[in-house]
C-alpha cells in the first residue's frame, strides 16, 4: 500500500466520522471541513483533480456552516 492510500483511507475515515458526529456539537462541524480539506488534498495527489475539487467545494460549505454557529440543520 502506497502512502498515498493510506493518507487516503485515514483521511476519508476521519472526514466521515466527523461527519456522523456533527450533531454532538459545533467542532464536529469544524473537524468535517478540516476533514474535507485533507480529503481534497488526497483527491490530487491521487491525480483524482474532480474530487479533490469537490472535497475542497465540502470543506468550505463546512467552514462556512461552522461560521454560522451550529451543526447542519
Amino acid at each position: 500500500m502506497s502512502f498515498v492510500t493510506l493518507y487516503g483511507v485515514v483521511a476519508l475515515t476521519f472526514m466521515t466520522a466527523m461527519y456522523a458526529l456533527e450533531h454532538r456539537g459545533h467542532r464536529f462541524v469544524l473537524a468535517f471541513a478540516i476533514g474535507c480539506a485533507l480529503s481534497s488534498v488526497y483527491g490530487f495527489a491521487a491525480g483524482a483533480w474532480p474530487f479533490g475539487v469537490v472535497e475542497l467545494i465540502w470543506s468550505l460549505v463546512a467552514l462556512r456552516r461552522y461560521r454560522a454557529g451550529g451543526p447542519r440543520p
